[in-house]
């Protein structure tokens, strides 16, 4: 299954994705006060019989503002040099255990929506990665069972202000808007072995990154199994995994996003995250 959240002018919603015939089926009215994630997470595969009823509001994708797929993250952790060809293009050294930040909730934005470009730099940069979300929480989860407690899949852009980085990670990291997620949250059964999946970026309609999730370094269930012996992990965080080689500021010269671009991010059997960057308020 493919669920997203939405927005239209009356309300805000979350529904079943029909890609095929480009609409979403709106969740029935029982389920619409609950979080999405929670539902999914409760219901399991049961889910799906809640949305076989003909009487279901059917809307055209096209006209919905998507939401991030999880409204109300504790938590967005994400991992750094997790792809050995991007370790080598900013000429770090491979981490002896997973790099790991955090970002505010307050970065994430939808599919279709506008990065804002930061007033205070010109050094704006992509990372397409794959996302995970937690459905069933735990600490010290074993790496055996780690893949159970994932309840999907999304597709996530770890924009960097690269100058502020070099200040410190949380700074190039947090500014608004620069954690592009979405469109939809694809649900664990729907993709199966994550390993298989590709990742691939594109500006402006080229490709700029591509590459398989079995090609990390820290894999999903170790990443997983690291994250909760730190801390418990719940329902709805989020985990970005990495972004693999081809980002801008590995190039010579570099390439900078700037006001007007595209960025797309596609992962097979995932879905297309795309969004524009806005000019300086």
């Amino acid at each position: 299954m493919k669920l997203a959240r939405f927005r239209t002018e009356d309300r805000t919603s979350w529904g079943l994705v029909l890609e095929e015939k480009g609409v979403l089926v709106e969740a029935p009215a029982a389920l619409r006060s609950s979080e999405m994630i929670r539902v999914l997470t409760e219901s399991g595969s049961e889910l799906a019989q809640y949305f076989s009823a003909p009487s279901l509001c059917q809307l055209p994708l096209e006209q919905l503002t998507l939401l991030p797929p999880v409204a109300l993250p504790g938590r967005i952790l994400c991992v750094g040099l997790n792809y050995r060809a991007h370790v080598e293009e900013v000429g770090r050294e491979m981490p002896r255990h997973p790099s790991i930040f955090l970002r505010a909730g307050d970065t994430l934005l939808g599919h279709n929506g506008e990065v804002p470009m930061p007033e205070v730099s010109e050094c704006l940069d992509y990372e397409g990665e794959l996302a995970l979300v937690i459905g069933r929480g735990g600490s010290r989860i074993a790496q055996t069972e780690a893949l159970t407690h994932i309840a999907g899949y999304t597709c996530f852009n770890d924009i960097s202000v690269r100058d502020w980085q070099k200040q410190s990670v949380t700074a190039g990291k947090n500014f608004p808007g620069t954690a592009p997620c979405g469109p939809w949250l694809t649900t664990a059964d729907a993709v199966g072995n994550p390993e298989t999946l590709v990742i691939s970026t594109r500006l402006n309609g080229r490709e700029v990154q591509r590459d398989q999730v079995s090609n990390m370094t820290y894999t999903l269930p170790a990443l997983i199994a690291y994250l909760s012996t730190i801390a418990p992990l719940k329902c709805g965080d989020i985990i970005a995994t990495g972004t693999p080689a081809g980002v801008g500021s590995g190039r010579t010269p570099p390439v900078w996003m700037r006001p007007g671009d595209r960025v797309e991010v596609t992962i097979s059997k995932v879905g297309t995250l795309t969004n524009t960057v806005g000019y300086p308020s």
